[in-house]
C-alpha cells in the first residue's frame, strides 16, 4: 500500500472584528467552498507575509477597510478536508466594512452566532471561544 505524502499546511487568517458585543461576519459566495455559510473575513497568508500583513491586504480587498491593530491568535483550527489551518486573530479596523467579496456582511452577537450556518472551523471557534 502506498502512502500519499501529507499535504502542506496552508495558513489562513480570520479577522475577529468586534463592535460592542457583536463580531463581523461575511456570507461566502455560493460557488465557493462552504458557499452560503458565514465566516470571519480574511484569507490565505502568502509566502513571506506576516499575519498582520496578510490581514491588512485581505481586509482591504474584502471589506475596503484599514487595519489599525492586530493581536495574537485566539484560536487555531484545521478546516476539515482541506490543507487550511485557520488562525482567528483579533483585529481593530478603520472605516466602514463593505461586502466586496462576500454576498453580505452582518454583525452578530453570541446568541445570533449559534443560530447562523457558520463554516466548520468558524463554528468551532464560535462555540469554543466566543460562547464561553
Amino acid at each position: 500500500m502506498r502512502h500519499r505524502p501529507p499535504r502542506p499546511v496552508v495558513p489562513v487568517v480570520a479577522a475577529v472584528i468586534r463592535r460592542g458585543d457583536a463580531v463581523l461576519l461575511g456570507l461566502r459566495p455560493a460557488a465557493k467552498r462552504h458557499g452560503l455559510m458565514w465566516e470571519f473575513p480574511g484569507g490565505k497568508v502568502v509566502d513571506g507575509e506576516s499575519f498582520a500583513e496578510a490581514l491588512s491586504r485581505e481586509l482591504e480587498e474584502e471589506l475596503r477597510v484599514s487595519v489599525i491593530d492586530v493581536r495574537e491568535a485566539l484560536f487555531v483550527a484545521r478546516d476539515p478536508g482541506s490543507p487550511f489551518e485557520i488562525h482567528f486573530v483579533p483585529v481593530r479596523i478603520a472605516g466602514t466594512p463593505r461586502a466586496v467579496e462576500h454576498e453580505e456582511l452582518r454583525w452578530a452577537d453570541s446568541t445570533e452566532l449559534g443560530a447562523l450556518p457558520l463554516a466548520p472551523a468558524d463554528a468551532r471557534f464560535a462555540n469554543e471561544v466566543l460562547a464561553g
